[in-house]
């Protein structure tokens, strides 16, 4: 784990620079190495739980194989303590086809500047 570092919204905003990279050993170096992810949809009340750095570098980098341009632009961010929110639509084209544009938020929690636990959620959109 490298040193401590204050959680900012200058950091907030690098970490969603990283994630719209789609460069997953970036992204990972802003994490903990006992990160959790909790996915938006999954087998569990929590969406997919997802436990450690090296398993949360792999669901990420399988994502962006199927979703390559996968964006998250942020409609608006805030950090309160050891907590962040960020709010934003993300975008998308899945290899089968599959368009993404949704609505959805992300709750963060860190440790010393680290994230620790990355709650995903995003709106379900259907057709009335």
């Amino acid at each position: 784990m490298n040193a401590s570092r204050p959680l900012t919204e200058e950091l907030l905003a690098e970490i969603g620079r990283a994630f719209n990279s789609r460069d997953t050993d970036r992204i990972m170096s802003h994490f903990a190495d006992d990160c959790t992810f909790f996915m938006a949809s999954g087998p569990e009340p929590v969406g997919r739980r997802v436990h450690g750095k090296a398993a949360v570098h792999k669901v990420l980098a399988d994502r962006f194989k199927v979703i390559p341009d996968m964006n998250w632009a942020i409609d608006y961010e805030y950090v309160a303590g050891n907590r962040a929110v960020s709010v934003w639509r993300v975008t998308g084209h899945a290899a089968d086809g599959t368009v993404l544009n949704y609505q959805g938020c992300d709750l963060w929690e860190f440790r010393d500047g680290y994230v620790l636990n990355k709650d995903t959620y995003w709106k379900i959109v259907r057709p009335d």
